[in-house]
């Protein structure tokens, strides 16, 4: 059997889940994607279309579209995760026996409390016998769908595994590059999504486009502060799943995260923006878990602090402001000092 012919499963049909699938299946690869709505399914399947969360991209008539999840997991060898994290533990617990010795690779960027989880680390508690990767990058679904060009992380200890998902994914559209810092990716896929609500509150308000690099940059410099500190590969910050995985998200009106943030700036409730939008929005819960985690490990994030006061303290937008232009002026790049001293390892040469 070929890499290509290996049978995969996708489980989510949200736009991310849909798209991965429809382009597993773009590229001969046997897929099926799971949904949990039957009656989604079914107007999927006769309409060739996900209407609710893709409309206007036509779904590849060899993509089978299932609610049968014990089906799709006894054929597949390789399996997505493209669940929401408040649902992901939950649906692990039902389906944990299926996914033994199976490639499960999660696609969703968020953090599970208590306990400060990565997504992958819920897939090694639940399916200890799973082999594991995680999946990141600048990757905005509608884009993506439509062929548009772009490149994504794969990031797994598991060479074999990481084979695997480059060739089922790899194609002329998207370029999928390998990495072992599993954590560095996945904490960077999580983190961006609290900055791009900043963002998208500062185009709100019509800042300059000074004003916007700064916040990129400075959220860069703040992300990966926190994620070395955890334990991260600084270097997996200037690669696509950080860097770059920030700026699509930071910039792009597509993000949900943006979207979001965009309402706030506008003057709308939290809870209008999250309904107005109508999918989740990983980076509101992630801002409270991340918030209190930097208290907790003493990481200075002026950036989170300032969004968690102005979301869930109800400090004034112009105090916060103020508070975050009066601080100490410190390093630009603070981790040259952290390169120079650390040797490379041999992964990292």
């Amino acid at each position: 059997m070929t890499d290509l012919e290996v049978p995969v499963a996708v489980l989510g049909g949200g736009s991310f889940g849909t798209t991965l699938a429809n382009l597993l299946a773009n590229n001969g690869v046997p897929v099926t994607l799971w949904l949990r709505n039957e009656e989604q399914a079914r107007e999927m399947r006769e309409r060739g279309e996900n209407t609710r969360y893709l409309p206007g991209i036509k779904l590849d008539p060899q993509l089978i579209i299932s609610t049968d999840m014990a089906a799709a997991l006894n054929a597949a060898e390789l399996v997505f995760l493209a669940i929401p994290s408040s649902a992901f533990r939950s649906v692990l617990q039902q389906i944990g026996p299926g996914l033994a010795g199976k490639g499960v690779i999660s696609t969703t960027k968020g953090i599970e409390q208590p306990g400060f989880l990565m997504m992958s680390q819920i897939v090694e508690q639940e399916v200890p016998e799973a082999r594991v990767a995680v999946l990141s990058g600048p990757n905005l679904a509608r884009e993506m769908a439509a062929g548009a060009l772009t490149a994504t992380v794969v990031a797994t200890e598991d060479d074999a595994l990481s084979v695997q998902v480059q060739a089922v994914l790899g194609c002329k559209s998207l370029r999928v590059y390998a990495s072992r810092d599993r954590y560095g990716v996945e904490l960077g896929g999580a983190l961006k999504n609290v900055y791009a609500i900043i963002s998208g509150m500062a185009a709100a308000m019509g800042v300059g486009e000074n004003t916007k690099s700064m916040l990129i940059t400075r959220a860069l410099a703040e992300m990966t502060r926190f994620a070395v500190h955890m334990g991260a590969n600084p270097l997996t910050f200037l690669g696509l799943a950080g860097v770059g995985d920030l700026i699509v998200t930071c910039t792009s009106p597509m993000s949900r995260n943006y979207q979001v943030g965009h309402a706030l700036g506008k003057g709308q409730t939290l809870e209008e923006s999250i309904a107005r939008l109508g999918q989740v929005a990983e980076g509101v819960n992630t801002l409270k878990v991340l918030r209190q985690k930097s208290l907790d490990e003493g990481v200075y994030m002026p950036l989170v602090a300032g969004l968690h006061a102005i979301i869930f303290e109800q400090q004034p937008l112009t105090d916060v402001i103020g508070r975050l232009m009066s601080a100490e002026q410190k390093h630009d790049v603070e981790f040259s000092a952290f390169m120079a001293c650390t040797p490379l390892t041999k992964e990292q040469k």
